[in-house]
């Protein structure tokens, strides 16, 4: 089946170390598909080019993951958006991760559409210094997130945008994520304490990030590179994050363009965003809430407006959330233990509670 989808790497030229992953994971090559029954995640590119440099520097990084079953399944044979909706559902469908690699942010629509299709109320994350939506544009490519937001058909529950850059921004585009009561992190904030960040992409089904959210001088090989940006590092951390998110069951980077790039720099820092995603990934705790059982409540009293909220903190990883205390549909319930930080306790029990759980109950209002 996926060799319809899907052109192999050609065999391997390079001996790797032991050590190193590109000894470590099976590959879709000239020689036939591997079997995939025991893969936990698969890495797809889109662009041969731009997705194979990516890979080169990918392969030669260490793999501590003894236990994790990675399979490369090559370069998608189209790059149109409807040619991958069915190659990530079958992905999904088989219990298996998606990383994908791809050369603009547009194909983030087709996880989201993927995904669509088996789930409802999905929370969406995206690392970017752009909100990909405008009102008026017919501009499908540039604003991809039109198709998202307009369609009548949409299964959003909730977005979360990190990194963006207000002097990119729509002058009306803020006063809209806020009427959604979707959560936005400008790009200095998110600089300003990058733990922060932990809750909201821990709170996603799906996570996109476009290169462009990275400083140029960092990742010169971008789609739209700017001087202004997270550092490598700091994106390393929102994908380690990332990965530790029982929640989360798809993962892309895009924008990534070989062409721009210098001496691979931009290659070599896609490449260490998805090792560290993979060490989050293998470090999972299985500590995703579909129940209350294995965490602790701590009952907040708001007694300026004779009101409660109860928080819960696992004492397997050390995590928190916040419970929305409102009756509601079972089809909400997956998104009723909302991912907090224990700064986000501590201010409760100051009676202030912080926007983006403001935000959370709003949703459920």
């Amino acid at each position: 089946m996926f060799q319809n989808w899907l052109y192999p790497l050609p065999l391997q030229q390079v001996e790797y170390e032991p050590h190193q992953l590109g000894s470590n994971i099976q590959r879709y090559s000239e020689e036939g598909l591997p079997d995939l029954k025991a893969t936990n995640v698969a890495i797809v590119g889109i662009g041969e080019k731009d997705a194979n440099a990516i890979r080169d520097e990918l392969y030669q990084l260490s793999f501590p993951f003894e236990k994790l079953k990675i399979t490369d399944l090559g370069n998608v044979r189209k790059k149109n958006t409807s040619f991958l909706i069915p190659l990530v559902k079958e992905l999904l469908e088989s219990k298996i991760f998606p990383i994908i690699i791809g050369y603009q942010a547009a194909h983030a629509l087709a996880q989201y559409k993927a995904f669509q299709s088996l789930q409802s109320l999905i929370n969406l994350v995206i690392v970017d210094e752009h909100i990909s939506y405008h009102t008026d544009s017919t501009d499908k490519q540039r604003y991809f997130l039109k198709d998202i937001l307009d369609s009548p058909n949409s299964q959003l529950f909730h977005m979360s945008f990190i990194g963006t850059q207000a002097h990119f921004a729509p002058l009306d585009i803020f006063e809209y994520l806020d009427k959604r009561h979707f959560d936005y992190v400008r790009l200095g904030k998110a600089k300003s304490d990058i733990t922060e960040l932990e809750p909201l992409v821990r709170d996603g089904d799906l996570l996109s990030i476009n290169l462009s959210a990275l400083k140029a001088a960092e990742a010169p090989g971008q789609q739209t590179p700017s001087p202004s940006g997270f550092t490598t590092e700091e994106a390393c951390q929102i994908t380690r994050y990332a990965g530790m998110s029982d929640k989360l069951k798809a993962f892309g980077i895009y924008g990534y363009r070989a062409a721009n790039d210098k001496k691979n720099q931009a290659a070599m820092a896609a490449a260490q965003m998805i090792w560290y995603f993979l060490d989050g990934f293998y470090n999972r705790k299985g500590d995703f809430p579909a129940s209350t059982d294995g965490l602790t409540e701590y009952i907040v009293e708001f007694k300026k407006l004779d009101y409660q909220l109860t928080f819960w903190r696992s004492e397997q990883s050390g995590r928190w959330w916040m419970q929305v205390p409102v009756k509601s549909r079972s089809r909400y319930q997956r998104h009723r233990l909302v991912p907090c930080s224990y700064n986000d306790y501590l201010h409760s029990c100051k009676e202030e509670l912080p926007d983006r759980l403001l935000n959370a109950l709003r949703r459920f209002g």
